[in-house]
C-alpha cells in the first residue's frame, strides 16, 4: 500500500498538530489547582508530548523510498522549500510584536529589543530555533534528514540507528536528566539532531523493512511509553526538573514509535474528505499557529479575561484564525513562499 493512501497518517497529523497547539497555549494552568500547583494543567501538558515525535516518525517513513534511492537529490529537494519557510517564518516572527501593550506605551522597538537581545544571549541555540521557539522542528527534521542522506550516500545505512540511539541517549542526559548528569551540551538538546534523528529513523526503517504490529500491540506499546515517560517526568521533579518542562524522556521514544504503529495497523481511519484536505496544511497550521496564539493571548489580556473563559477564547481563536489565515494564503502565490 503506498503511503499516500494511509489515510489513518494524515489524521494522525491533524490530531498531532491541534494537540501541539493545544499544549502552546498553555492551558489549565490557572485553575484545577492542588497545594497550590496546576497539576491538571502539568499532566494536560506532558500528555502531548507524542505530538512531535510522531511528525518525525511520519516524516521518515514518507521520505524512505526516494531517500533510498537517490539520497542527496532527494534531500535538497525535501529541505530547499523546508529552509525556505523557516527562514520567511523567522523574520515574520523576529518583526511581530508579541505585547501590544509595551509597544503601545514604549514604542515598537522598545518592545522588540528586549527579545532580540534575548535571542542573542545563546546564538547557537537561536540559530536552531529561528525567529520563535516553535521553529525548532523545521531544523531538526532538516537535520535528521541530512545524516540519514549521508549515510546512505556513504553506503553506511546500517550506522543510521546505532548513531542515532547515541545521540538520543546523549539528548536526554543532557536534557530533561541535566541535573542528575551534569552533562555539557552545546545547545538545547531537544533542537538539533538529538531527539530527530531517531525518531525519524525509526519511521525510515519501518518503511524500509515493513515492519506491522497488531493495533492491540501497537496500543500496548504506546501505554508503555506513556506510563515511563510520566514515572520519569514525576520522579524527575526530586531532582528540580519542571513536571511540564520535559519534551523527549526515555519513554516518549516507545509512546511515539506505539502511537505511530498503531496508525499503520489501522491505514483507513480518518479516509474522509476533510481529512485528507485539511492534513495537507498541517506544515502551515504548525509555522502560523504560535504567533496567533501570541495575538490571541493579547486579545485575552486586553479583555481581562482569566481562567476557563481565557483558554476557551485563545484556544478556539487561535484555531479558527489559524485556518482562515491557512486557507486564504494557500489560494493565493504567497503559498509558495509561506507555507511550501
Amino acid at each position: 500500500m503506498e503511503a499516500k493512501k494511509i489515510t489513518s497518517i494524515e489524521l494522525g497529523r491533524l490530531v498531532a498538530i491541534f494537540v501541539v497547539v493545544a499544549m502552546h497555549c498553555q492551558m489549565f494552568l490557572s485553575y484545577f489547582l492542588y497545594q497550590d500547583t496546576p497539576w491538571f494543567g502539568f499532566i494536560f501538558n506532558q500528555s502531548t508530548r507524542f505530538a512531535v515525535p510522531l511528525f518525525f516518525l511520519i516524516s521518515g517513513f514518507l521520505i524512505q523510498p526516494k531517500l533510498t534511492a537517490t539520497p542527496m537529490t532527494t534531500l535538497k529537494r525535501y529541505c530547499t522549500p523546508l529552509m525556505r519557510v523557516f527562514i520567511v517564518w523567522s523574520v515574520i516572527c523576529l518583526l511581530m510584536p508579541f505585547n501590544l501593550q509595551t509597544v503601545l506605551t514604549d514604542g515598537y522597538l522598545a518592545e522588540r529589543s528586549g527579545y532580540w537581545g534575548y535571542l542573542m544571549q545563546a546564538p547557537v541555540n537561536t540559530l536552531l530555533e529561528g525567529g520563535l521557539v516553535h521553529l525548532w522542528f523545521i531544523p531538526a527534521l532538516m537535520i535528521a534528514a541530512l545524516i540519514t542522506a549521508l549515510l546512505l550516500n556513504a553506503g553506511k545505512g546500517a550506522w543510521l540507528l546505532p548513531i542515532a540511539v547515541v545521540l538520543y541517549v546523549y539528548g536526554v542526559l543532557a536534557g530533561s536528566y541535566v541535573n542528575l548528569t551534569e552533562l555539557w551540551s552545546p545547545f538545547f538538546t531537544r533542537n538539533g539532531p538529538f531527539f530527530s534523528t531517531l525518531m525519524f529513523a525509526i519511521g525510515f526503517v519501518i518503511r524500509e523493512k515493513n515492519i506491522r504490529t497488531s493495533s492491540a500491540q501497537a496500543i500496548m506499546l504506546a501505554l508503555v511509553g506513556m506510563a515511563l515517560h510520566f514515572s520519569e517526568a514525576y520522579w524527575l521533579t526530586s531532582f528540580d526538573q519542571p513536571f511540564n518542562g520535559n519534551d523527549f524522556l526515555f519513554g516518549t521514544l516507545l509512546w511515539g514509535t506505539g502511537t505511530f504503529l498503531f496508525l499503520l495497523a489501522k491505514p483507513n481511519l480518518g479516509n474522509t474528505p476533510w481529512v485528507l484536505s485539511l492534513s495537507k496544511s498541517v506544515l502551515a497550521i504548525y509555522v502560523s499557529h504560535l504567533p496567533i496564539i501570541i495575538l490571541m493571548m493579547n486579545v485575552a489580556g486586553g479583555l481581562q479575561l482569566n481562567g476557563p473563559l481565557k483558554d476557551a477564547v485563545v484556544f478556539s481563536g487561535t484555531i479558527i484564525l489559524t485556518l482562515l489565515l491557512v486557507k486564504g494564503v494557500e489560494k493565493t502565490p504567497l503559498n509558495q513562499w509561506l507555507f511550501r
